[in-house]
């Protein structure tokens, strides 16, 4: 019974399947016709290409037999680079000929005449012949290339009308070239050889009506933009130069007194421009023919395919049909399935089943299940002796389902409460997590919206003095700003989108300087030249060192300087180092903090489970390091202090260009725009101090309107070494470059503000080292006398801004303050820019200086409304985590200020 039902839905696919097939047989010829166009279209496109060429080859040949082949009329007829051209064209051409394209009688046809072109040549160089004979034998292997355009156009079917006018007319323009160029090759020579050349002259009268002929048709049949393209590329002087020629040439079958006048040399030059704009528009329609045949296949292409998905559904519903009619035939076996369902269920009550109908599977089946029926009734005896014995086990079975329930009630208590304890930690985990969120991000958003109220000050003040308060004032925020994203990072929340390309080495690392509070204090040693970070790695990296940096000059001595340089290893890695002179530590902590940041470069989970001695700085550091791969170690120096190295991988290192020179601009140029970073690294490995900044007067012209960071005022120099050649430069190591704003702040009144909020919040600061000691007493030397320079021999940073500030970008003078460009949030983005170096300003006189009382008097109202900010939001904090306590151990996720926990912890 199966097969015979296999059988008819076999039948029913096949009666389907040969109904659609002409259709089908139809579509893929259609297909076919349409790819073996496109390839006879690309092969036309290379046969255009050489009809040309041969077209060249033809004029010098003609030419050369017109002149009696002699060296003067042309050397050898042609050159072996036009040779060259002509035999590396026709191999293409062959080589594109293969598949249907290759077939065709037209290409046949175009195969023979460029077999015998050696022949051709030959005989134009040494033979016998003429001019006309040269000339004929040229024309007519150029006209069997353009056979190929009219075997494209004959093809075209009924279905390509929308191609149908530019590819028929396609030939009739390459026939108008085509007599165009013999023209030439027929009125040069005769030109050049003198005389009437009635011959000569003829046929190239006989070609330009030609000519004029095969324009008329190109453009009855071409489509309205062929025409307009046409007429648009084909005119100027040099074409109508050209056509007054040609009248003046044909106007008589022979050259006259006056045409003879005419200069050779100039006649072909005009009627070449010619020649070479109309080649342009076959040569680009050619092209074109390729796209639209291609067009024509796609939607055979897709015609096919819909055909053959209409008899694909076909096929699906006569298989479907079959299908159900086979189960159809399926239904007695329900009628069974049935039957002995209703003698299992009552095997001693309900008779056996009965079946009429065929000795087939059916009654096999039927048999099967009565000769059951039987069994069951014998086993029914059974089953009665064995009534007995169930009851005696049925005290036993109540007995173990008393003790069940209770195991099972205990396990449902315990399996609730630990439901309700996992999701009190969620609950917990998730409260806390979005409270760290949401107050950084509140935190960052107040900081740069402070930074954009403090930009606009800046764009609209004029006075050096205030200017330079503002600019202190957008450092403060700027490192308040990085503080609120250390506390992103803690939580695991990612802040910023990157750059589009990659940055800088040397602006990656001004930015980690102009990021901190002592940056007059950092020297930049070596980079290797022209290294650059990834986009997407370059503000995490900055956010790295500068923490590095942060800590190196809090825990050394305040006149010491910290180093930073950087290497190249052979790996294709860079290494960054950040010495310092401090204390160092002992070789337990440096070892374990060293564990520590190896583990955490490999093993996220350890980024979580961390105890609290680290500190918060570190973790910064870590989690920064983990986030791309980079390696941080710890190592102590003989001669006192703690090195941080930093490995940057090869991953977010792009490859390096090679160093260019800069050339001086010309007399008459635009001032061409010098970029510090790159002219420092294509020159050498050494940075330089930046030049002495001479404050401008408030009404003179600035040359770089653009610059919103001038350079400012170098640092001491050095007697000699490595210091004094770095002092050399006009751009600086302590300079932050175009990163960010920065100037030296009051060390002293920040940190006594810091001690006192972590005095408020119960915050335990013992592990910090003497420093907080060493900072109050600062401060209190800083209330008796003027501020001091940060470094030996630096200029003071309360003096009048004619003279500079040492410090870096504060003695900006007046002019515009440029903000880096905005995130997708709206707000300023860090972002590393090249700042062209500002040349030498004239000095400003008779600007009043501001003393160290009177800035510190303006910064008073600032201190004082951090310090209520400050308490505000750790009430706010104390307010939301009243029911579980979060170990504080740095009141804005970078130490203090001027302190960072990278290895502020690590010194305890």
């Amino acid at each position: 019974m199966r097969n015979r039902l296999v059988g008819a839905v076999a039948v029913a696919a096949l009666a389907v399947l040969g109904a659609g097939a002409p259709a089908v047989v139809s579509a893929v010829d259609d297909a076919h016709d349409s790819q073996r166009l496109v390839d006879l279209a690309g092969l036309n496109a290379h046969a255009v290409t050489l009809a040309h060429s041969l077209a060249d080859e033809r004029d010098a040949m003609t030419e050369h037999v017109a002149g009696g082949r002699s060296a003067k009329s042309g050397g050898a007829g042609v050159s072996e680079s036009q040779r060259a051209l002509v035999d590396r064209q026709i191999r293409e051409l062959r080589a594109e000929s293969h598949g249907a394209a290759g077939a065709t009688e037209a290409y046949r046809a175009a195969e023979k005449f460029l077999g015998a072109l050696p022949q051709i040549r030959q005989t134009a160089l040494s033979g016998p012949g003429q001019v006309t004979e040269t000339f004929d034998a040229y024309t007519a292997a150029v006209q069997a290339l353009g056979a190929l355009s009219d075997a494209i156009a004959r093809d075209l079917p009924a279905r390509a009308s929308g191609v149908a006018p530019d590819v028929r007319a396609l030939p009739q323009l390459g026939r108008a070239t085509d007599q165009a160029a013999a023209a030439r090759a027929l009125l040069v020579p005769a030109l050049a050889a003198g005389g009437p050349q009635a011959r000569l002259t003829a046929a190239a009268q006989q070609a330009s009506v030609r000519e004029q002929a095969a324009l008329a048709a190109f453009k009855q049949s071409a489509s309205p933009q062929a025409r307009d393209s046409y007429d648009r590329t084909v005119n100027g002087g040099d074409v109508n130069t050209a056509e007054g020629y040609l009248a003046k040439l044909t106007d008589q079958p022979r050259l006259d007194s006056d045409d003879q006048k005419l200069s050779s040399a100039r006649v072909k030059t005009a009627l070449t421009a010619r020649i070479g704009l109309m080649r342009g528009v076959e040569a680009s329609m050619a092209t074109a023919d390729i796209d639209r045949l291609g067009a024509l296949r796609d939607d055979d292409v897709t015609a096919m395919e819909i055909r053959i998905a209409l008899v694909g559904v076909c096929l699906l519903l006569a298989v479907g049909a079959s299908v159900s009619a086979w189960r159809s035939v399926t239904r007695p076996l329900a009628a069974l399935r049935l039957g002995a369902k209703r003698v299992a269920a009552d095997p001693a009550g309900e008779p056996p089943v009965a079946f009429k109908g065929r000795n087939d599977e059916f009654a096999d089946a039927v048999r099967s299940v009565n000769a059951l029926h039987t069994q069951v009734g014998e086993a029914a005896h059974r089953v009665a002796e064995l009534e007995g014995e169930r009851t005696r086990l049925a005290g036993g079975r109540r007995r173990l389902a008393a003790e069940r329930e209770v195991l099972q009630e205990e396990r449902e208590s315990l399996r609730q409460e630990v439901a309700d304890l996992t999701a009190r930690m969620a609950e917990l985990r998730t409260g806390v997590h979005g409270r760290y969120v949401n107050l950084a991000l509140r935190t960052l958003n107040l900081v740069e919206r402070q930074l954009t109220v403090i930009e606009s000050l800046e764009q609209k003040e004029q006075d050096p003095d205030r200017l330079e308060t503002l600019f202190k004032l957008d450092h403060f925020a700027a490192r308040m700003r990085r503080n609120s994203e250390n506390l992103l990072v803690l939580a695991g929340n990612e802040h910023g989108t990157g750059h589009p390309g990659p940055v800088p080495l040397l602006d990656v690392l001004r930015a980690s300087i102009s990021e901190i509070e002592r940056y007059e204090r950092v020297r930049v040693q070596s980079l290797p030249p022209h290294s650059q970070v990834a986009g997407f790695a370059a503000d995490d990296v900055s956010h790295l060192v500068a923490e590095l940096l942060e800590n190196a000059t809090a825990f050394s001595p305040p006149d010491a300087h910290v180093e930073l340089s950087g290497w190249l290893l052979e790996s294709g890695e860079v290494m960054l180092s950040v010495q310092d002179e401090g204390i160092g530590m002992t070789a337990d902590r440096l070892a374990e903090l060293n564990g520590r940041l190896a583990d955490a470069s490999g093993n996220d989970d350890s980024l979580d489970t961390a105890d609290e001695t680290f500190g918060l700085g570190l973790y910064v550091v870590v989690r920064l390091a983990a986030r791309h791969g980079v390696r941080v170690q710890l190592r102590d120096q003989k001669q006192g202090g703690i090195t941080a190295v930093v490995v940057l991988p090869a991953a977010i290192l792009p490859t390096r260009p090679a160093p260019g020179s800069v050339a001086p601009p010309l007399p008459g140029e635009g001032v061409v725009q010098n970029l510090p970073g790159s002219v420092a690294e294509a020159n050498s490995n050494t940075l330089q101090t930046r030049l002495p900044r001479l404050e401008q007067s408030g009404t003179a012209d600035r040359t770089e309107p653009d610059a919103a960071v001038p350079d400012a005022a170098p640092e001491a120099q050095a007697p000699t070494g490595t210091d004094e050649a770095a002092d050399a430069s006009p751009y600086g190591p302590a300079s932050p470059g175009p990163y960010a704003k920065a100037t030296e702040t009051k060390a002293a009144e920040a940190k006594a503000a810091e001690a006192k909020a972590t005095t408020d919040t119960g915050t335990d600061t013992e592990d910090t080292r003497d420093g907080d000691g060493a900072d109050a007493d600062e401060h209190a030397r800083a209330a008796q006398e003027p501020a001091r320079p940060a470094s030996p021999g630096a200029p003071d940073a309360d003096t009048t801004s004619g003279t500079g500030d040492a410090a870096g970008p504060y003695a900006a003078g007046t002019g515009e303050h440029e903000r880096p460009r905005l995130t997708d949030q709206g707000l300023p983005k860090r972002t590393p820019r090249i700042v062209a170096q500002k040349p030498p300003a004239t000095p400003r006189t008779g600007s009043a200086a501001a003393t160290a009382e009177t800035l510190r008097a303006r910064l008073g109202g600032f201190q004082q409304g951090a310090r209520d900010g400050r308490r505000d939001v750790e009430a706010e904090i104390a307010e939301r985590t009243a029911e579980q306590t979060i170990p504080q151990t740095d009141t804005d996720g970078a130490g203090a200020p001027g302190q960072s926990h990278v290895v502020e912890e690590a010194r305890d």
